[in-house]
């Protein structure tokens, strides 16, 4: 018999080998538990599902669950919540406050990003040699306002004017929202260019914006800045195995810049991909400025018409 043929009893052993010990953790990574992680949509679904997807990935490794990204509208958010379409969340603050209030979400971790972590704050600015120095200037003047469930591009700001003794729906002239996606560069870009007297800017956008070389602290003058409150949150419905919540808790805190993904056949750095520094362990009485803020300003959860 030649050396080079194989032995049938060889092949028939080895068919097993790999059935033993390859298949089952085939079938270990297909029959892993599924999972939805509802993404608060930032801009627009396309940068979200960039800046997330790699988070999802890396949560499924940590924890053996097969997660799905999920964008959600920010307006939508809530009632899609509500139905359970996804056990796990990631939005904006004052949608962490709501679905605290309403469905008794579990805080996770909150995202740290630019100089203050993992707070930020709103501020209101106006551009450079207008003649508006201050927030009493504003009266009888055009403001600009970001997206109305945006902590630091609404809440944060007309709270800070109610504070100061001004009120937006009698003592400016107007204000507005602008339409589309990117609506908190669009704001900073309209009191640029003139078409508004003042407006709402998060101090995170005016960070990076001016980082990418967009805009110049040169041009602007900031008429106030509201304390510092969260920023976005990671949260988890209450019906979730408390077990599977800590081991999600676990990887947000413990993730490091150099940790890594897949993605269609490239290693992305998650950190990186989300625009984020890291995460950090709020206690949910930190969110308690939040709430105060909304009270004040009439805001879910706490409307009252």
């Amino acid at each position: 018999m030649s050396a080079n043929r194989c032995n049938p009893l060889s092949v028939l052993f080895m068919a097993l080998l790999f059935s033993v010990f390859i298949l089952p953790g085939c079938d270990n990574v297909k029959n892993r538990p599924k999972m939805k992680i509802g993404y608060m949509n930032c801009n627009n679904e396309q940068e979200t599902t960039g800046r997330f997807l790699p988070m999802t990935r890396y949560l499924s490794d940590k924890t053996g669950v097969e997660f799905e990204f999920v964008p959600v509208d920010t307006n939508d958010f809530e009632k899609r919540f509500k139905t359970g379409e996804f056990a796990f969340t990631h939005s904006n603050s004052i949608l962490y406050v709501i679905l605290k209030e309403h469905y008794d979400l579990i805080l996770l971790a909150s995202e740290k990003r630019g100089q203050f972590g993992s707070r930020t704050a709103g501020t209101i600015i106006a551009r450079k040699g207008s003649g508006i120095t201050k927030l009493s200037d504003l009266k009888g003047k055009r403001l600009a306002f970001g997206p109305m469930l945006a902590p630091t591009g609404y809440m944060a700001e007309y709270d800070l004017m109610l504070r100061n003794g001004i009120n937006p729906e009698h003592d400016l002239a107007n204000w507005t929202i602008p339409n589309g996606s990117y609506k908190h560069e669009k704001v900073i870009y309209q009191v640029l260019f003139g078409e508004v007297d003042a407006t709402a800017a998060p101090i995170l956008d005016l960070e990076v914006m001016t980082r990418e070389g967009k805009i110049s602290p040169d041009d602007f003058v900031i008429l106030g800045q509201s304390p510092l409150i969260p920023y976005c949150t990671f949260g988890a419905n209450k019906t979730t195995d408390p077990k599977l919540v800590e081991k999600v808790r676990r990887a947000l805190i413990e993730l490091k810049p150099t940790d890594t993904v897949e993605i269609n056949g490239e290693k992305v750095r998650v950190m990186k991909a989300a625009w984020i520094d890291g995460f950090e362990e709020l206690t949910d009485k930190d969110y308690d400025i939040i709430r105060a803020m909304a009270k004040r300003v009439n805001m879910p959860p706490y409307q009252q018409y």
